[in-house]
């Protein structure tokens, strides 16, 4: 196919005036497949590679030739503001010379624009999950007249639904949008970071009414520069002739205070001159890391040249540092989380910094991303940071794990091209509250039988059976969340009611909100997102456990840690895949040094490697610390370790007489017991090969909220969805089953 004779002349202008010699291969590959066939179509190509014009130049196209003059055409979706912000810009100067305008549609739009497109629905809408949920609940009636003529959806930055609720709510709305307006409208997916293409297509696709399909192009050679540098927080380093890990550290006394960690001393050296981003893995991080950023800068006398980036800032703040960025003159640097991690336009960024290693490949992938556009290689440059650990420290706190994780995700996408697959098979029962409240709000009131004939049909609930929806449809009504009227209908109820009219309604992902922490009459701080009674926090630099959530006051009362508490998950920093814990063992089993490793960084892997060889570590799981106190490494993800961990303490712990029990998820358990290695793995095989109830891993009346909504759900679904969808029993007994068959062989040798 001649894709640019295809194009429309305004397109064919557009190629023109950017000065382009040809097309890129991801161009040529989506035309053939929007123009030729009535597929969906997933572009899975490297950042800056030209995703989004490959979409909508064949889109655009087909819309100037025959496109609904009334109604929307082609929905944009993407995960934030900033992202609509920056693809409308360049959607409007790539249809300035055509009749399809441009709209966008979320919570900093003006009114006035607002009210301009229901009054003529045409040509691309650019719109937020959020600000679509508001839209079907709100603009309910007038669905079918604004999105008669819908052709395309364009999901934007796909991989970040992958894993998701906020991805099963998109989905969900795709579905009851297309539905309402009797469309079938074509799905395009855009994504610089999808590992396993067939099944990100069935996630896409699911539900749909077309095929979909994911061409192949070959990408250009990528040139990355990228570096991982080790650093304690205090000297001396890693790699000084003087070090030596055994010895007590001496303060430095000829250090200012504010200039005393060489890890952010590193960073603010290699930031100066340079438009850069330092990336950190929470919010609390970003902001602790620019305030010691920008105290180094009035420590020299140097002018501030640090922004700061997160979602709990106001729109002004992300502002003021998404404009620095696109501003080429400028060479300042912006802290920020995961709100810049994805595709924003941020100008010629010449550098990130990573601090300690992200949870996931797509996440590491993402943030190199920033980097390398206009011409340039992507350049990331980790900077891992440890406590010089004590001299008494045990043999799990000498192992460096940010420092293998670091390098086990840049190993895995280099020698595999690997990236967490989708998770498609979840029971998302409190999204399932969530749509049933917005399909009631939104259309009214209705039977039971219409209700679960508009809900569960969604491709998202393929997993949830008739049985369960009638379980949470009979404890919505009793407490009073839906209403049931004489003629046995169902509608919002007064509980319902102030759940769905707050604006907070609109997201299915938790919002970040700050509890005061109490132990007795004193206060030990704050948190964001407390985890459930009975788990642990660690604050004032020590352990506590939670006792009490007052929810409405925003307060946490706790005490220290004392005796066996049952731990629970609770607010992860991240969900971290069983392949990259593997590729971790593998980093500490393997001999080789990795080029982009520095000297630290080399010095610090082969301290850990010394240390594990001499302990028998990675080959050995089980590891003696002395008397009758041991370690298990695992070596799997985090909902496999949360899964053995609570077989060990509910179903080994009378056999082996545990105790004492303690987690760093998901690295290592350390526990006392009076059993042998060899009688603990003999216990935990035949328990982990029982065929047991899911529900038997959960403590006595444990109802462990996970999800924004559980608290409106009736305990058993809360409970079951915790067993069968949080729990990974299947890896876990996987990981049980080839410990048992190492020990096997061990024992024939």
């Amino acid at each position: 196919m001649d894709v640019f004779a295809h194009y429309a002349p305004f397109i064919q202008d557009y190629i023109y005036r950017q000065g382009w010699q040809q097309l890129r291969p991801i161009q040529v590959a989506a035309a053939e497949e929007i123009f030729g066939t009535d597929h969906n179509v997933l572009l899975s190509a490297s950042t800056a590679a030209g995703k989004t014009e490959a979409a909508f130049f064949p889109i655009l196209t087909e819309l100037s030739e025959s496109g609904a003059k009334d109604s929307v055409n082609c929905l944009y979706i993407a995960p934030l503001k900033a992202l609509i912000n920056d693809q409308y810009s360049r959607l409007t100067e790539l249809t300035e010379d055509s009749d399809i305008p441009v709209w966008r549609w979320h919570g900093d739009v003006a009114a006035t624009q607002k009210r301009k497109m229901l009054k003529h629905p045409s040509g691309v809408l650019q719109i937020t999950p959020e600000s679509l949920e508001s839209f079907m609940i709100n603009k309910h009636m007038g669905i079918p007249h604004l999105f008669h003529g819908l052709r395309f959806v364009v999901i934007d930055e796909l991989h970040s639904f992958l894993r998701s609720d906020r991805g099963g709510q998109t989905f969900c709305l795709i579905e009851r949008l297309s539905r309402l307006a009797g469309v079938k409208p074509r799905r395009i997916g855009l994504s610089a970071t999808i590992g396993n293409l067939r099944e990100a297509a069935k996630f896409l696709g699911a539900g749909s009414g077309h095929r979909t399909v994911a061409p192949k192009v070959k990408n250009t050679r990528q040139v990355w520069r990228l570096s991982m540098e080790h650093f304690y927080q205090t000297d001396p380093q890693a790699a000084s002739k003087d070090f030596d890990p055994a010895a007590p550290i001496e303060p430095k006394t000829d250090t200012a205070p504010e200039m005393a960690d060489p890890g952010i001393g590193y960073i603010f050296e290699h930031t100066r001159g340079k438009k850069s981003l330092v990336f950190t893995n929470s919010r609390e991080e970003c902001e602790a890391v620019c305030q010691m950023l920008r105290s180094y800068s009035a420590a020299r006398h140097e002018p501030d040249r640090f922004l700061i980036h997160h979602g709990n800032l106001s729109p002004a703040f992300r502002a003021t540092a998404e404009d620095a960025m696109k501003d080429d003159d400028s060479y300042m640097t912006t802290c920020a989380t995961a709100t810049l991690e994805l595709g924003i336009d941020i100008g010629k960024l010449e550098q990130a910094f990573q601090i300690d290693a992200p949870f996931t490949v797509s996440g590491f992938l993402q943030r190199m991303g920033r980097t390398g556009r206009r011409g340039n290689p992507p350049e990331m440059h980790f900077v891992m940071r440890e406590e010089h650990p004590e001299s008494r420290a045990m043999l799990p706190d000498l192992i460096p794990w940010p420092l293998l994780q670091g390098i086990a995700l840049v190993q895995l996408y280099l020698e595999e091209r690997w990236v967490e697959p989708p998770e498609p098979n979840r029971l998302p029962y409190s999204l399932l509250y969530h749509q049933t409240m917005s399909t009631l709000a939104s259309g009214g009131e209705m039977s039971p039988a219409e209700l679960a004939g508009r809900v569960l049909p969604l491709n998202y609930f393929h997993n949830v059976s008739q049985n369960d929806y009638r379980v949470l449809l009979r404890h919505l009504v009793k407490t009073d969340q839906i209403q049931q009227t004489e003629r046995g209908d169902l509608i919002v109820g007064m509980a319902g009611e102030r759940v769905v009219n707050n604006f907070k309604f609109y997201a299915v992902f938790q919002e970040n909100e700050e509890f005061s922490v109490h132990a007795g009459s004193e206060e030990l701080g704050t948190i964001v997102k407390p985890p459930p009674v009975g788990d642990k926090i660690a604050i004032a630099g020590r352990v506590w456990v939670v006792e009490d959530i007052d929810r409405q006051r925003h307060q946490v009362y706790c005490h220290g840690v004392k005796g066996r508490i049952p731990a629970y998950f609770g607010d992860v920093p991240g969900d971290i895949h069983p392949k990259i814990l593997e590729r971790m063992r593998q980093v500490l089993a393997e001999s080789q040094m990795y080029p982009y490793l520095m000297k630290n960084a080399q010095a610090r892997l082969t301290q850990a490697r010394d240390t594990a060889n001499i302990a028998g570590l990675p080959k050995k799981q089980l590891i003696n610390l002395g008397g009758k106190m041991w370690c298990l490494f695992p070596w799997t993800g985090s909902y496999a370790f949360l899964a053995l961990e609570r077989l060990l303490r509910i179903k080994c712990a009378k056999r082996l007489n545990l105790r004492g029990f303690n987690s760093a998820r998901p690295y290592f358990m350390e526990f006392a017991m009076d059993a042998n290695a060899e009688e603990f793995f003999q216990v935990l095989k035949e328990e982990a090969a029982k065929d047991f109830d899911p529900l038997e891993l959960l403590y006595p009346k444990e109802v462990p909220v996970f999800d924004k909504y559980d608290e409106y759900l009736p305990d058993d679904l809360v409970r079951k969805e915790f067993a069968q969808s949080i729990l990974d029993i299947d890896e876990m007994k996987r990981c049980v089953a080839r410990m048992g068959d190492r020990l096997h062989e061990k024992t024939k040798k």
